[in-house]
C-alpha cells in the first residue's frame, strides 16, 4: 500500500510560480512512476506531469513543456512539480498518482492516489 501526501498549493498571481510536493509512505515508492494531474470544475482529470522510477525519464503536455518541471528524490520518497509561468488555466486542484507498470498519462493506469491540493492562478 502506498500513501501520497500533496502539499504547497496556494493561491499566487498570474506569472508566478509554485513547488508542489507528494510525499509517499510505504517501501515501494522508487519502484513507481509518479504522475501529476489536475482537475478544474467540470472538467476531466487532465495529465500535467510524469517521471519514470529512477527519474530518467520525464514526460509533459504541451499545455505546460516549458513552464513545468517533475522531479524526484527516491531517498525522501518525494516527488515535486515545479511550476513557473503560472497561468489563470492552472487552476485546479492537483493530484500525485503512483503506478508500477510504467510512465503513462492515462489515470486509470494509476493506483495510488493523493488527496489533491488546490492551485488557484489570479489573473
Amino acid at each position: 500500500q502506498v500513501q501520497l501526501i500533496e502539499s504547497g498549493g496556494g493561491l499566487v498571481q498570474a506569472g508566478g510560480s509554485l513547488t508542489l510536493s507528494c510525499a509517499a509512505s510505504g517501501p515501494t515508492f522508487s519502484t513507481a512512476a509518479m504522475g501529476w494531474f489536475r482537475q478544474a470544475p467540470g472538467k476531466e482529470r487532465e495529465f500535467v506531469a510524469g517521471i519514470s522510477k529512477y527519474g530518467s525519464t520525464t514526460y509533459y503536455p504541451d499545455s505546460v513543456k516549458g513552464r513545468f518541471t517533475i522531479s524526484r528524490v527516491n531517498a525522501k520518497n518525494t516527488v515535486y512539480l515545479q511550476m513557473n509561468s503560472l497561468k489563470a488555466e492552472d487552476t485546479a486542484v492537483y493530484y500525485c498518482a503512483a503506478n508500477s507498470a510504467g510512465l503513462y498519462r492515462t489515470p486509470d493506469y494509476y493506483d495510488y492516489w493523493g488527496q489533491g491540493t488546490q492551485v488557484t492562478v489570479s489573473s
